[in-house]
């Protein structure tokens, strides 16, 4: 009796296709860099730490980002497609070690490994839309604008110093340069369903690192009263900013994605999800360095530093999905907006209390906006 070898699945991606293993083992390696930024701030939410984190945040997401519109393209079955995904997976878990000294004696080590990563991509994207004549303009125009962005990382982390700063934030600047030349471009062919499902997976895993900075923290201390309490506000905060995201603004975004086609269809996953996210989850970061701070003195009052970096947390999450949302419906949800922003002022105000009322005061904050946005609030579909 003979068996026949099964077949080489199509390297096109079908349109039913889901998140797989392979993109979620690559996605634990880059959420791994989250915590790794986190690690920046271990000085102070200065504004030089705060610059670093957000400059080489930027190079992490937008070479994860990639990858999510390479794999939307791609059949993740296919075997060449999972080769290069686990061998881009292999260079970004080096991107991810080195970067907490990005700006120093590993400077050049994490550039080589992001320019290393994103060419992979690049090539896997280039393959795998070879024969889609309708979508190589697109893909042509943001590899050739993304060429100059990678000479811009190697030559600053070979430089260093200002120059570093200059030329890596000149790489965001070409990055973006380099999306809204490809938005303008039709055939993108996007699968709705599996790209929301690979930011959405992406949140899970972020807001999970937060937890683990937090239970770092409590890891061999002492639980008073005091600590036990700050680590329930902290998990319920965290679990208040999943359900901010996923009890019906993921929805929201993934249906006004999916009523669109063509180059109107590629602006919003650009504009809600590539360029929106970003923001959200260096939202997540600063959300985690204030639990770290506040771990780590239980008995202290939050500082100043602290309390922008939970308020920031809060804007740049809870209000940045209100932003996604707007720009994917037409429609701003103002009860969120509203209470994030009284949420914010009072815990810029309130200095010198416990840290256990500014966490109240962030855990009251985002249960307000999941008490308003039950079903009659939310917006209606167009």
């Amino acid at each position: 009796m003979t068996t026949t070898p099964p077949s080489t699945p199509p390297i096109v991606a079908p349109d039913d296709q889901s998140a797989t293993f392979v993109e979620l083992f690559f996605d634990l390696v880059f959420v791994f860099s989250v915590t790794q930024v986190v690690g920046l701030l271990h000085d102070g939410f200065t504004w030089v730490a705060v610059g670093q984190g957000v400059l080489v945040f930027w190079l992490v997401w937008w070479g994860w980002s990639q990858y999510t519109w390479a794999l939307n393209a791609a059949n993740t079955d296919h075997p060449w497609v999972r080769f290069g995904t686990l061998a881009a997976t292999a260079v970004a878990f080096f991107m991810a070690i080195a970067l907490p000294d990005a700006f120093q004696e590993r400077a050049l080590w994490f550039a080589a490994a992001y320019v290393l990563v994103r060419i992979i991509g690049s090539s896997l994207y280039v393959w795998v839309l070879w024969g889609e004549p309708e979508q190589r303009p697109g893909v042509r125009v943001f590899t050739a604008v993304s060429v100059a962005g990678f000479v811009a990382v190697l030559v600053g982390a070979v430089l260093g110093g200002a120059a570093q700063y200059w030329l890596w934030g000149l790489t965001i600047v070409l990055d973006l340069v380099a999306a809204g030349a490809a938005g303008q471009t039709e055939g993108w062919n996007l699968h709705p369903e599996h790209f929301s499902e690979r930011h959405g997976l992406f949140v899970i895993i972020a807001l999970g690192e937060t937890l683990i900075v937090a239970g770092s923290g409590l890891t061999g201390e002492t639980w008073s009263g005091g600590l036990f309490a700050i680590a329930v506000l902290s998990v319920a905060i965290a679990c208040g900013l999943w359900w901010s995201y996923f009890s019906w603004a993921k929805d929201a975004l993934e249906h006004g994605l999916a009523k669109l086609t063509g180059a109107a269809q590629a602006r919003l996953a650009r504009d809600a999800f590539s360029l929106v996210h970003f923001a959200m989850l260096f939202g997540v970061i600063a959300f985690a360095f204030a639990v770290e701070e506040v771990v780590a003195h239980p008995g202290n009052p939050l500082p100043f530093a602290g309390r922008l970096a939970l308020a920031l947390g809060l804007v740049l999450f809870v209000g940045g999905m209100a932003v996604a949302v707007w720009r994917a419906r037409g429609r701003l949800p103002l009860p969120r907006v509203v209470v994030i922003a009284l949420a914010v002022a009072a815990i810029l105000v309130l200095s010198g209390v416990s840290p256990i009322v500014t966490l109240g005061v962030a855990l009251v904050g985002v249960l307000l906006v999941a008490v308003l946005e039950r079903g009659p609030l939310l917006l209606p579909e167009e």
